[in-house]
């Protein structure tokens, strides 16, 4: 919590000397291909009074073999003390967004998702096996405000919350539970359970073909879901650069800092001595993650405002809690369209 808090501060500061140094008479514009953020990055611009944007981004995260701590570790390892290790875990989300901007200071902004997930096993006999849930998340709501917007940079900040629409009681059949289905571990679940606020702030800059951002984020559980559990708070700090190649392109790297807490409290229907998962102790860790991307922008003509964005994103450092599927390639596809 002080480094959300010190961070929070540092980008505050540094955006705020910055607009007192440069020609107040130049304004940050979107109206350019880097104008929007890596498509992976939420929350990251605002609009004009009474524009609406909608937005479409569909999200691959791949997981596959294990580490403890940051170290690698086999399937031996984890079988030692437990039954049954994943082997790997590909994630699908679909992602819908709506924004709309009632003035020039304020944005709204929803979100919708649509995640399914596949798990692969071996048992501590060499036996395989999968498990697959699917199904609406929670939605997210927020309103943003802007601080200001001079000298071609901008700060806004950003208050919302999660509403627990998405199921925490995902089941399926096991070679324990056979025929019957049972309730799996916490990472095939869909949603949190849990009314979830969070906080971001966003600073934004450019010149003539560079543009650059930083934004530092929160998410913070409190409660517990109806499975007497609550997932570990989020701290996360982004920070890219694009390059403006064209009117119509641009090319951007990125490198995020994310902290993620150990999940509390215990889902009793499920046994921590079955399967790795299931143990709340191999939750949560600290990550480096950098990502590399594209965006497209219509400038002109009927389709004018309309926005494509592409980012392959890779795990520099992993240092997570206990034992657990390590994450590998994220790739996300998006589109984005304002009037």
């Amino acid at each position: 919590m002080k480094i959300y808090i010190s961070a929070i501060f540092m980008v505050a500061t540094i955006a705020f000397y910055a607009q007192e140094t440069n020609d107040e008479s130049q304004k940050w514009s979107a109206g350019r291909p880097d104008g929007h953020a890596p498509i992976s990055v939420m929350g990251d611009h605002m609009h004009g009074k009474g524009e609406w944007m909608f937005s479409y981004r569909y999200m691959y995260m791949n997981m596959d073999e294990l580490k403890q701590g940051s170290d690698d570790a086999s399937f031996d390892d984890a079988l030692a003390n437990y039954m049954v290790t994943p082997t790997n875990m590909p994630m699908n989300m679909h992602m819908l967004g709506a924004m709309f901007a009632p003035s020039d200071k304020i944005t709204l902004m929803a979100m919708f998702n649509y995640l399914s997930m596949e798990m692969d096993h071996i048992t501590r006999m060499g036996g395989t096996f999968t498990t697959e849930s699917s199904g609406f998340g929670d939605i997210q709501l927020a309103i943003l405000y802007k601080f200001f917007n001079k000298n071609q940079q901008t700060l806004h900040g950003q208050l919302g919350f999660s509403i627990p629409t998405g199921s925490v009681t995902e089941s399926d059949v096991t070679p324990a539970s056979a025929p019957n289905e049972t309730e799996l571990p916490y990472p095939m679940q869909v949603g949190s359970g849990t009314f979830d606020p969070n906080l971001s702030l966003t600073y934004l800059g450019q010149n003539e073909s560079i543009s650059w951002g930083s934004q530092i984020r929160g998410v913070f559980r409190f409660g517990e879901n109806d499975r007497e559990y609550r997932y570990g708070n989020r701290y996360s700090l982004n920070n890219w650069f694009a390059i403006k190649t064209s009117n119509w392109l641009s090319v951007s790297a990125r490198l995020e800092g994310l902290i993620v807490g150990e999940i509390e409290g215990v889902d009793p229907n499920l046994n921590p001595m079955m399967v790795i998962t299931a143990d709340t102790n191999n939750s949560g860790g600290t990550y480096i993650n950098s990502g590399i991307g594209v965006n497209t922008y219509i400038s002109k003509g009927a389709l004018k405002n309309l926005r494509f964005g592409f980012e392959f994103g890779y795990p520099l450092y992993q240092n997570l809690n206990g034992i657990q599927l390590q994450t590998k390639e994220t790739l996300t596809f998006g589109t984005q369209y304002s009037f």
